[in-house]
């Protein structure tokens, strides 16, 4: 199976609540939707006497992310801490999310993308620091832990992430304690959504970021519970491939789809490229790398894959992308169910066995009726004669 959709909310959608987006997509035929989780306003707070007694995720108009004991203030997200009864003292942290308001709005998304068919994904904030202070190490590791709360209120099935720069250090190294990093977001994710939602690692279009496709291929194979994200513009840019053809796109799918334990997960969009890396993300028809390649293989193969277009004309390139895959398809359908050729017409024997050179015989013309025997037949007297007679016999008369 195959699914299309846009990175957000789509442009053309007249209401700007998430459910208004994803009614939206759906009517635009199309059935997959990555949320865009991008900024993040924490407030983190004692709880109300009002609000003891009741359970964090229960409070209304409170996106409640994280609580604890006093001494919480923001720290790790807990499953049981969010459902259970607050006590004296507790701290709170909540959300500011303009897609949502608390969570029987982030249960009602879920049932309604669930009613449309259309899969949900879920993106955590851009911008993360690993290797700068110890305050945007915490920060970063916040914000990933706090889209996957999130995802796990919206059904989502994975939380898309970088995993930013590089260290100042040697870059083997900045990778191992990147890898450190991610086993402990995987391990806290798995045992939070029991399951539901998986981390996936996104690669990067720069070089001086971490995610170029063998590392972040490795990284998957080493850290359980992960899956990477086949972002084919970034690859481009950071390899300087166009990627041209099926032929060269096919052993890289066949890579990221051997990592993937499920649907494929693929970003698509135009790109151009500045310098040693991505400058920008452009339409798909301005870029350098075309989609038109990319369906020719996915329709020649079976592939279980939800393609997001990241373009800055969300729906539109969805709608494009998955225009050119039906025609693929199409072609595809045509090439295996085109009829046999005809057979060869069969000479016949007459022909056949004629030596080189002899004419083929004249055709004689058809025989005419011959007449019936007894002579001419009788003519009828014409009326001239009749009118000549009469005139006879009245000149008599007079005389």
């Amino acid at each position: 199976m195959i699914r299309f959709g846009p990175a957000g909310i789509p442009l053309s959608c007249k209401g700007r609540t998430l459910r208004d987006g994803i009614a939206d997509v759906h009517h635009l035929g199309l059935t997959a939707m990555e949320v865009q989780f991008i900024k993040v306003n924490p407030l983190t707070r004692l709880a109300l006497d009002e609000e003891v007694g009741k359970v964090p995720r229960e409070l209304p108009l409170q996106l409640v992310v994280s609580a604890g004991s006093g001494d919480h203030q923001g720290g790790t997200p807990s499953l049981t801490a969010l459902t259970s009864p607050l006590k004296k003292r507790d701290s709170l942290t909540t959300l500011t999310w303009s897609l949502a308001k608390d969570y029987a709005d982030l249960q009602q998304t879920k049932a309604l993308a669930r009613a449309l068919d259309t899969d949900l994904t879920l993106h955590a904030p851009y911008y993360v620091d690993f290797f700068g202070s110890s305050d945007a190490r915490e920060q970063s590791t916040r914000q990933i832990q706090w889209a996957g709360v999130l995802a796990q209120g919206l059904g989502a099935r994975l939380t898309v992430t970088h995993l930013g720069f590089y260290g100042g250090g040697e870059r083997a190294d900045s990778i191992q304690e990147l890898t450190e990093i991610v086993v402990d977001l995987s391990n806290w994710l798995k045992q939070f959504s029991r399951g539901a939602v998986r981390l996936a690692i996104e690669p990067s279009g720069h070089p001086d970021v971490f995610g170029s496709r063998e590392e972040v291929l490795d990284l998957v194979h080493r850290v359980k519970g992960t899956v990477p994200v086949l972002n084919l513009p970034h690859l481009a840019a950071r390899e300087r491939r166009s990627f041209d053809e099926p032929e060269q796109l096919e052993p890289i799918v066949k890579e990221f789809v051997a990592a993937t334990d499920g649907p494929l997960y693929l970003n698509f969009s135009g790109v151009e490229y500045y310098g040693s890396g991505e400058f920008r993300l452009t339409p798909i028809k301005r870029g350098l790398v075309r989609f038109d390649p990319l369906a020719e293989l996915l329709a020649e193969r079976d592939y279980d894959v939800t393609v997001i277009s990241s373009s800055p004309l969300l729906e539109h390139d969805a709608m494009y992308m998955k225009l050119l895959y039906e025609r693929a398809l199409t072609r595809r359908w045509a090439k295996q169910h085109a009829p046999p050729p005809a057979a060869p017409k069969k000479v016949a024997p007459a022909l056949a066995d004629k030596p080189k050179g002899t004419a083929a015989p004249a055709r004689r013309a058809p025989a005419r009726p011959a007449r019936a025997k007894g002579g001419p037949p009788a003519h009828r007297p014409s009326r001239p004669a009749r009118r000549a007679k009469e005139s006879r016999s009245r000149g008599g008369r007079k005389r």
